[in-house]
């Protein structure tokens, strides 16, 4: 899909006076970073970079994409992208990294001009991906061991259902329900039936769950999962382990008090000698329902609604900024959405536990700061010269990056507490290369 009509219309304007007046080919470098974490959120995760090299690629005008902004450009700058392809370079945290407020989660180095046209593809990738990743990471915490299965597809757009299922596999989520993600990312899948399923059996003599499971069962074989609180659940139960047997694979329990429920099936199945059938429970599950049951006899939590929506995945609140002109920091000052200017580099630091002690941000060019701890460099090489570096973190070495960043958390900064973020973030202000007169 040609990606260069993902963007706002005031970037190309500026592209258009920026040609106008000689100043499109500054070399400029512009962040992306994080003023601060949502309410209640103590880190972030890293999603979406993947995706965003993937389609820089894709971000060409073509005839159809001239022919829409040919209505309010003129026609040095419908020349101008017609022949666009980004030639610059840009760093950043790999997927499945932590980040905090300040951190320099992407830099984007080139002219003005191809910089600037990047920012809302960026943003809409990086904002949303890391959103879900940032949520679902969460919700991994909050099961423990337990796997959890997303299933919000029918609950957001059609491709962001795709992308919420690339980043929550991402953020340690065990498989999908929707099949695209699976095609396009190789994320694991599953799924059985739904209500309409039992539903759809019943005749003039009344609901017949039994054939509906008979069929169910008949088709995928006695390992799947049974949803058994379509009418009375205890008689659901029961119907489920007298047509598929005691090595029935699951049952499902998608409304009403999950935590009561839950010990209650699992006596039934225990008493019916069914004592390895699984209990997989959904139904609007955020972190905070899926710490609540933690301890219940649960086997699988089924997420949706709080994961791809707004409610449950606030947006991560990242901006694209410039932050240097021709070597020169420059930053915003207006209150409340100040900026720091000047290129910037960043290390974590650690205990010899692993154990994470801060994260210390500093001018790109000079010396890392000298500590004692363990410190680790956070930014990667993503694009050289408008082409993707080779051999770039793969999905699966994303979602096992992140499983071990969540280890060296402290623990007070990995559960569902609210607070400050879990690291301090220090920042070294760029005085080795300030010009005349500026002020940090």
């Amino acid at each position: 899909m040609n990606t260069a009509l993902l963007t706002d219309q005031y970037e190309l304007t500026m592209v258009a006076a920026a040609l106008a007046d000689h100043t499109a080919h500054r070399t400029c470098t512009f962040e992306v970073f994080a003023r601060r974490l949502p309410d209640g959120r103590r880190y972030g995760v890293v999603a979406g970079t993947g995706r965003l090299v993937e389609q820089l690629s894709q971000f060409r005008f073509g005839p159809e994409q001239l022919a829409v902004v040919e209505k309010f450009l003129d026609a040095d700058t419908l020349e101008w992208l017609r022949n666009y392809r980004f030639s610059g370079d840009i760093d950043g945290y790999p997927e499945g990294e932590l980040y905090f407020p300040g951190s320099p989660i992407l830099t984007v180095r080139g002219s003005f001009a191809e910089a600037v046209v990047l920012e809302t593809l960026a943003l809409s990738i990086l904002n949303h991906d890391s959103a879900i990743a940032s949520a679902a990471a969460r919700m991994v915490t909050a099961a423990g061991s337990r796997p959890i299965i997303e299933m919000g597809s029918r609950r957001t757009h059609e491709q962001a259902a795709v992308a919420s299922s690339r980043a929550a596999y991402l953020a340690g989520l065990s498989a999908t329900s929707n099949l695209e993600a699976a095609r396009r990312h190789g994320v694991p899948s599953a799924g059985t039936s739904a209500h309409s399923f039992t539903l759809l059996h019943t005749s003039a003599d009344g609901p017949d769950e039994k054939a509906a499971f008979a069929a169910q069962v008949a088709t995928l074989g006695v390992g799947t999962t049974l949803l058994v609180d379509t009418y009375d659940i205890t008689q659901g139960v029961a119907s489920a382990i007298e047509v598929a047997g005691t090595e029935l694979g699951a049952v499902r329990i998608d409304s009403g008090d999950l935590g009561v429920l839950a010990r209650q099936v699992r006596r039934q199945l225990d008493d019916l000698g069914a004592s390895n059938t699984r209990i997989v429970v959904s139904g609007d599950l955020d972190e905070y329902a899926i710490a609540s049951l933690r301890a219940e006899p649960v086997d699988v939590y089924g997420v949706g609604t709080s994961l791809v929506t707004g409610s449950g995945s606030p947006t991560a609140g990242m901006v694209y900024k410039l932050v240097e002109v021709d070597g020169i920091p420059v930053a915003k000052r207006a209150s409340h959405k100040e900026s720091r200017g000047g290129a910037k580099t960043a290390i974590r630091t650690a205990k010899a536990t692993g154990t994470i002690v801060e994260e210390i941000i500093y001018p790109t060019g000079t010396a890392a700061p000298e500590t004692t701890l363990t410190a680790r460099p956070l930014q990667i090489p993503l694009v050289r010269g408008g082409e993707p570096v080779v051999d770039l973190p793969t999905l699966d070495d994303s979602r096992e990056h992140l499983a071990a960043a969540l280890v060296s958390l402290p623990w007070e900064g990995l559960g569902l507490s609210r607070g400050e973020p879990a690291i301090p973030v220090r920042f070294i202000a760029p005085e080795t290369h300030q010009p005349e007169g500026y002020r940090p």
